[in-house]
C-alpha cells in the first residue's frame, strides 16, 4: 500500500473521493449512475465520478454510505485520499492533520473499531 502525503498543521485540504462506475447491463447501469449522481460530478474525460469532503457531519457520512452502496451493489471502485483544498473551493475544509482523527479516536474510545461511527 502506498502511504499517503500528511497534511501538514497549517494546511487546507479535502478528502477526495474518486469512483469509477461497473461495468453493467443497461438497467443496472442506469441505477448505478443515479445513485452516484446524487452525490458525485461526473468527469467524461476521465469517466470517473467524484466527490468532496471537507468535514465530518450527518450529510458526509450519508454521502459516504451512498458512495460505499454503490461499491457493495453495483462492483463500483473507490479511491480516497487526502488533497490540498483546489482554487475556488468556498465549502468547508479540514485543517491539519487532527480534525479527521480527532473524530476517530473519539469514537474509537466508546469501544468501536475505527471507522465504524454511529449516527446517533
Amino acid at each position: 500500500m502506498t502511504a499517503l502525503p500528511t497534511p501538514s498543521a497549517s494546511e487546507r485540504w479535502l478528502l477526495r473521493a474518486t469512483i469509477l462506475s461497473a461495468r453493467a447491463d443497461d438497467t443496472r447501469w442506469d441505477q448505478q449512475r443515479t445513485l452516484l449522481r446524487s452525490v458525485a460530478s461526473y468527469d467524461s474525460r476521465s469517466q470517473t465520478w467524484t466527490t468532496w469532503i471537507g468535514e465530518l457531519d450527518l450529510t458526509t457520512v450519508n454521502k459516504l454510505q451512498s458512495v460505499f452502496d454503490a461499491a457493495r451493489t453495483f462492483g463500483t471502485e473507490i479511491h480516497i485520499e487526502p488533497v490540498p483544498v483546489p482554487t475556488g473551493w468556498t465549502g468547508p475544509a479540514f485543517t491539519g492533520n487532527t480534525d479527521v482523527a480527532a473524530v476517530l479516536t473519539a469514537k474509537g474510545k466508546e469501544g468501536r473499531p475505527r471507522g465504524e461511527l454511529p449516527l446517533a
